[in-house]
């Protein structure tokens, strides 16, 4: 048996469309006209035209029937204006379906209807109910679903993974909208000042906006300070505080001494605890590393009762000097942000009496917004962002725990952009989940998973990536292993293939042709098409549902386009 084939046409040489469109043209135009004729004949008393458009058309060609007078020329101009109107709606629904994008038809094999679950706006509000949650939106948005187009939020209780590529949209795509739908307080960490220009006016009508911004990323004036010193208030925090400073201040990838690091730590910690203890500035901790002999740290400690803190900085004080030399230029490095005088002016008490001392726990009950800005790299105000970050997150859930459900009235969002860069909030991973049921909702945006391995580690992130009920890729990533598990998660599709053959007989056809069906497997999204995936399309997978292929809504499509325009005017110094 040999396989019967034919040659496909080329798309150039394929005329049949075009030659249908035009065929159509006619039929129609002759038609309308025949119709025009016969309403415009009853008008102008004139005879009436053939009784079929056919006849018609031939009579006119020939001259044995002459137009009906104006009347059929107005019911004519009627029906072309009627057809040009249909003609132009099916161009642009033609052009639309020819500028969709490739991965759409991957949508109908995804979730989709009833699938959606508790994605859906009635999913997400019957949540919202359930947690006695009362606002604007049924939770935070997400998109709407490329199949059937339905509107997808993440509910009040649900947290947030997104890893987008650079220049892929999640700032004006999803961090944006987040911010602007938040119910209660709002907290926001970035690299860039747009997030903060496009935002900050809205937000400013929900209560008050604070923006903490030492290395000047948004050019803002110091109007206010916090006092990180506010938040030790014992060992452990001062221990985390510490932790805040070492994770802040290396860079990713950098050898660290399996002694020297560890011990330079402890010392942070423990002069940090010192330092709150004496209602000392902050700075004085540098001061305090730059003379390794000062004992001071160390009386102040056995003072509050801290015995067991003062004797380990009583051990470093008095070890060898090479070994007291190693562990205080350790810890220098690590508090080494506290240097630049312009950082200082936002964490030491300012020269202005009036200037507000910023509150974490009053911050969580007015439903305001923090902005915290930072620079990545060497000496960058990150530590100082990350224990600001961690200070606000602490202080809603203690509130949390003294209201109904031991969760918050009004959920805060905290959308924590560029977190690899400005936020290393190391022990992130393993509180995730427990936030979500405190009405603290964490949104960490990533722009690829190489980035949270960094922070984290590899199995931080994976726990970190478990830990959330909602994830969302937003395209623009080239790794094709964790391109490879997104694509293994979409699931496959059974495609069916028939094959025509046609049996040979002593080098003639015999015309009996077979047609057989095979099936085969195949992913639903290749590597390829992820990775390809152009802006406006993401693909989310949620807890408990199928994942779904989602369009994402630029903030100038939805419901705060003038306010954040508005606040571009004013804030964006390109804009003015």
């Amino acid at each position: 048996m040999t396989a019967e084939q034919k040659r496909k046409p080329r798309a150039e040489d394929d005329w049949t469309f075009e030659i249908a469109i035009v065929v159509a043209i006619v039929l129609l135009c002759g038609a309308g006209a025949w119709l025009a004729a016969k309403v415009g004949a009853g008008f102008a008393d004139a005879p009436a035209p053939p009784s079929d458009p056919l006849s018609f058309l031939v009579a006119v060609v020939k001259g044995d029937y002459s137009w009906p007078g104006s009347a059929a020329s107005a019911v004519a101009a009627g029906e072309a204006l009627v057809l040009g109107i249909l003609g132009l709606a099916v161009y642009r629904v033609r052009q639309r379906l020819r500028n969709k994008p490739k991965v759409d038809g991957a949508a109908q094999h995804l979730a989709k209807g009833e699938e959606l679950g508790k994605l859906t706006m009635k999913g997400a509000a019957a949540t919202a109910e359930r947690l006695g949650v009362r606002a604007s939106t049924p939770g935070v948005f997400i998109g709407r679903s490329v199949r059937g187009r339905q509107p997808l939020f993440g509910s009040y209780e649900d947290m947030h993974v997104d890893i987008w590529g650079p220049r892929t949209g999640k700032t004006t795509r999803r961090a944006i909208p987040a911010i602007l739908d938040g119910p209660g307080a709002v907290l926001v960490t970035s690299n860039k000042r747009d997030i903060v220009d496009a935002t900050r006016g809205p937000r400013s009508a929900r209560g008050p906006v604070w923006v903490f911004d030492p290395q000047q990323v948004a050019a803002e004036v110091p109007s206010w300070w916090w006092n990180p010193l506010s938040y030790v208030t014992d060992v452990a925090k001062a221990r985390k505080m510490a932790d805040h400073f070492a994770s802040g201040s290396r860079d990713a990838g950098a050898s660290t001494d399996a002694f020297f690091d560890p011990a330079g730590q402890d010392l942070l910690a423990n002069l940090l605890l010192a330092a709150a203890g004496a209602k000392a500035p902050v700075t004085q901790i540098y001061t305090w590393l730059s003379n390794p002999k000062d004992d001071t740290p160390e009386r102040i400690l056995r003072g509050a009762g801290h015995t067991m803190a003062a004797d380990g900085l009583a051990g470093v004080i008095n070890a060898p000097e090479k070994q007291r030399s190693g562990i205080y230029g350790v810890a220098q490095q690590m508090a080494s942000c506290l240097i630049n005088p312009e950082v200082n002016r936002w964490v030491t008490p300012p020269a202005d009496p009036h200037a507000p001392e910023f509150d974490p726990h009053a911050f969580v009950r007015t439903g305001g917004t923090l902005y915290s800005l930072s620079r990545e790299g060497r000496d960058s105000a990150g530590p100082l962002v990350t224990a600001l970050t961690v200070a606000v997150v602490e202080a809603a859930e203690e509130y949390a725990t003294t209201q109904r459900g031991g969760r918050l009235p009004l959920p805060l969002v905290g959308v924590l952009d560029e977190a690899a860069n400005v936020c290393r909030w190391r022990s992130l991973p393993d509180l995730y989940s427990h936030y979500g049921s405190r009405g603290i909702i964490l949104m960490t945006i990533l722009q690829s998973w190489a980035q949270g391995i960094e922070v984290w580690g590899e199995r931080g992130m994976e726990k970190l990536w478990s830990a959330a009920n909602v994830r969302v890729y937003g395209g623009g990533v080239s790794d094709t292993r964790f391109l490879g598990d997104l694509s293994e998660l979409a699931g496959e599709v059974e495609l069916r293939e028939f094959q025509t053959s046609r049996e040979s007989e002593f080098g003639g056809w015999s015309g009996n042709r077979t047609v057989s069906e095979s099936t085969r497997r195949e992913r639903v999204l290749q590597v390829s098409d992820l990775g390809a995936m152009p802006p406006g399309r993401a693909l989310v997978l949620a807890s408990g549902t199928k994942p779904v292929l989602v369009e994402t809504i630029p903030w100038w499509e939805g419901p705060y386009a003038g306010e954040v325009q508005a606040s571009l005017k004013k804030y964006d110094p390109g804009a003015r």
